[in-house]
């Protein structure tokens, strides 16, 4: 199974703060995303090439409260805290081939994309958000139809208390990707980006 960044998620309290923030920080404009009815959420994209793309998410505060966790922690009064300070890049998720539904492997759609995603029962990240999460595309993924906007990841950065834990993880993935890995006291995501005018971390 070797697998490759897909994309990056940011969430927010909001869709319009999340946005903000990050067109704020990359100087381009975001594309509307669309609805998750299984989760209750929300977002908007933005291409980092031909195979990756970023996501800013919220809750939906149109939608009914969903019958099952929130995925991305949402939930949680930790990542509620946490999005007090401001919108925040929280994980990834890594593209891989061959998942097969189960309790932790869902099968899920947004407007005309169909996926199959791993998200825990109670919608907690895996290694607090440093370690991917998996998704395989059953339609085309989206940075086949976003348009371009000159963004590119140059470096995602990935701390923890477990560095060799998460290298065995993405070494069974055989990962292949800018990921640099290094030891914190506490889970840490940083993605440096290409940007229009210049260089940007997130």
């Amino acid at each position: 199974m070797t697998a490759h960044l897909d994309h990056l998620v940011i969430a927010a309290r909001t869709l319009d703060e999340g946005r903000a923030w990050l067109e704020g920080r990359v100087g381009v404009s975001m594309q509307p995303g669309g609805t998750h009815d299984t989760f209750g959420t929300h977002n908007a994209v933005l291409s980092l090439g031909p195979d990756a793309y970023l996501e800013v998410i919220a809750v939906d505060p149109d939608a009914p409260v969903p019958p099952r966790s929130r995925w991305f922690a949402l939930d949680t009064d930790e990542m509620r805290g946490r999005l007090e300070a401001g919108p925040a890049l929280i994980h990834w998720v890594a593209a891989v081939e061959g998942l097969t539904p189960s309790a932790d492997v869902l099968e899920l759609s947004r407007g005309d994309n169909r996926w199959r995603l791993t998200v825990a029962t109670d919608g907690a990240l895996p290694m607090y958000g440093v370690a991917p999460s998996l998704i395989h595309w059953l339609s085309p993924p989206p940075p086949t139809r976003l348009a371009d906007a000159g963004v590119r990841l140059v470096k995602l950065q990935l701390g923890t208390a477990h560095p060799d834990r998460l290298r065995a993880r993405l070494d069974a993935l055989e990962f292949d990707g800018e990921v640099e890995v290094y030891e914190a006291p506490q889970a840490e995501l940083r993605a440096v980006l290409q940007t229009p005018g210049g260089l940007v971390t997130l």
